[in-house]
């Protein structure tokens, strides 16, 4: 059976928190016909409010009429699942994807429920961000028609989406599903069902080593955050990043894909970040994280030495450039994908394999093989394309 998603596809969102919420935005002002469902009415509701002052503020702007926000608002139907048959409201969808809870029984449970209650072709896509595609799909006995399709925070604006297919996920399916994405003006790439997918996996460095730095007292977090940032042209530091995505978030993440590797050292966890979300200073929003937002309260000056800077700044980005090299490596996604995901999906100021080309491989792996020197740590291994490339002159970025 060939899958067709069309601009007439009705398009389910199953969960109405920020994820779910966001993508019924994305799919409504495509021109999709969109069923909402959450079993909490506050979240719905939340939806709603949030998408009335999105379109509110672009008739403000110009950007649209009163008339033409009124058209796309009534495009979603928003529905509780309360006391209902569970999946119900999404017999006429074409797709429906996924964006609750971070659980794979409570995924289980939800696919499992969908596959009863949709037509034979309509596409069933997960949201995850840290979960196998393949493992989500298990719940379903037609695992064929899963597959992974990960918007990152806030759907409506940030304009990258990873596409993952599933070990059983059919070529159609995920063919369909990609155009369907593309078609709604989001930035698509290719990831292998692996843990953290491009982007979650390769950013990990990114804070990983600034704790490292911190921890060991080469540095304090203001002056690793001025580098990346001064130095480094990264629109935050990983400290001021990590306050503002929320330390429960981001360590979450980090611990699922460092479990998800069998314990691979590269993805080893802070334990300072631990303390931090067991101390409840998750970061902006709660008032305190690595930095206190308190009214009054004063962010800590760095010290702006610029070769000590430059320093810090080249032991992560040789992690980051080297990740990124792994990543091709194990055919996690191409090249071109890499680069894209990184700069699309985290804002990175450039491409990490290109920014490895022009730095020159052998530089990179002269950091990596002194830091793995000095610590005697397997997580400063080199990528075997980082010293394939550092030996033959050839480009990371292919």
């Amino acid at each position: 059976m060939t899958t067709a998603l069309t601009p007439d596809t009705v398009v389910g969102v199953l969960g109405a928190g920020a994820m779910g919420g966001g993508i019924a935005q994305v799919a409504a002002r495509a021109g999709h016909m969109v069923i909402l469902a959450d079993t909490n009415r506050a979240a719905l509701e939340k939806a709603r409010d949030g998408f009335a002052a999105a379109l509110g503020r672009d008739v403000e702007k110009g950007r649209m009429d009163a008339a033409g926000a009124d058209a796309v608002a009534k495009r979603v139907a928003y529905v509780d699942r309360a006391g209902e048959a569970p999946m119900d409201a999404f017999a006429s969808c074409g797709i429906v994807i996924e964006a609750i809870v971070e659980r794979l029984d409570v995924k289980h449970a939800a696919f499992g429920a969908l596959e009863r209650a949709v037509a034979p072709g309509c596409v069933l896509a997960t949201n995850t961000s840290s979960l196998s595609v393949s493992s989500i799909g298990a719940a379903c006995e037609r695992p064929d028609r899963v597959v992974g399709v990960h918007f990152f925070n806030p759907a409506p604006v940030m304009p990258l989406v990873e596409i993952i297919p599933g070990v059983a996920t059919s070529d159609d399916v995920l063919r369909a599903t990609r155009a369907l994405v593309d078609a709604w003006g989001k930035t698509t790439v290719l990831a292998a069902d692996t843990p953290g997918f491009i982007v979650n996996r390769i950013a990990r460095p990114f804070y990983g080593e600034a704790w490292r730095i911190v921890e060991e007292g080469s540095a304090d977090h203001a002056t690793v955050d001025w580098a990346m940032r001064e130095l480094g042209g990264f629109r935050m530091g990983p400290f001021e990043l990590m306050d503002f995505i929320g330390h429960d978030v981001n360590f979450a993440v980090t611990r699922s894909v460092y479990e998800a590797t069998f314990h691979e050292p590269r993805y080893r966890p802070s334990l300072s970040q631990q303390r931090l979300v067991e101390a409840g200073r998750l970061g902006k929003k709660a008032g305190r994280g690595v930095y206190d937002y308190r009214d009054g309260a004063a962010k800590p000056a760095p010290s702006t030495d610029r070769a000590a800077g430059e320093a810090l700044l080249q032991r992560i980005l040789a992690m980051l450039v080297n990740e990124a090299a792994d990543a091709v490596h194990w055919r996690v996604a191409s090249p071109a994908d890499v680069d894209l995901a990184m700069t699309k999906g985290v804002n990175y100021p450039r491409g990490l394999l290109a920014w490895g080309d022009e730095l020159g491989a052998a530089t990179v792996l002269e950091t990596l093989d002194a830091l793995h020197a000095e610590y005697g740590e397997d997580r400063y291994r080199a990528s075997p394309l980082v010293r394939r490339r550092a030996r033959d002159g050839g480009r990371l970025a292919g």
